[in-house]
């Protein structure tokens, strides 16, 4: 995870304001403060990563992202992140809109279900993959409707979306990903990380 925070850090500009979405603990927020002076806020679910956050002196609300962003005003922030949470929610389409409303750009993160360990999973032994960026058994996963690169890619298409920057992650290798290479990179790539308006 520490990888794909330094490439979204490297998406955002110093002295900017930033909602990070389901902040988690606040380090991608941490992160940000001390390497690029940016005015960060945060919006996190869970409780205890709520105090963590807290206790590093972090400005965090502990609130249901899905239900609670139409709180903030239009454009009231110059990004707002989401990392690894869209596949999350039950409706990550109202999700993504709203994160578009709130932020002048947004930066998206997904895993990648086109991988090809996770499609070498399934077709080979049947059964839901296990990879870094999908640590969980079916059973206890978060993950409500899973995507691939060019799945979140072609719905930016659809919806007239403007994606500035596509970025696959695959350890500590990352490329930047464009129309021309998108089927070899969503085979090839862990993480797609958005950055989009």
């Amino acid at each position: 995870m520490k990888n794909e925070f330094k490439i979204i850090a490297d998406l955002i500009p110093d002295n900017v304001r930033v909602l990070d979405v389901g902040c988690e603990d606040g380090t991608l927020m941490q992160m940000l403060i001390q390497e690029k002076r940016i005015d960060a806020r945060g919006i996190e679910l869970n409780e205890n990563n709520v105090k963590k956050s807290i206790l590093k002196g972090l400005s965090v609300i502990q609130g249901n992202a899905e239900t609670e962003l139409g709180q903030f005003p239009d454009k009231s922030f110059d990004f707002v992140v989401l990392s690894h949470t869209l596949q999350a929610f039950y409706q990550p389409e109202n999700v993504l809109n709203q994160l578009l409303r709130i932020g002048k750009a947004a930066i998206v993160s997904i895993p990648n279900f086109g991988y090809w360990k996770v499609r070498t999973n399934l077709m080979l032994f049947g059964k839901m993959p296990i990879t870094k960026s999908l640590p969980d058994s079916w059973y206890e996963t978060p993950n409500l409707h899973m995507c691939s690169i060019k799945d979140f890619y072609e719905l930016c298409e659809k919806k007239n979306i403007n994606m500035n920057k596509i970025v696959g992650v695959n350890g500590k290798k990352i490329s930047t990903i464009n129309h021309s290479n998108l089927e070899i990179k969503n085979l090839l790539s862990e993480v797609g990380i958005f950055l989009i308006s």
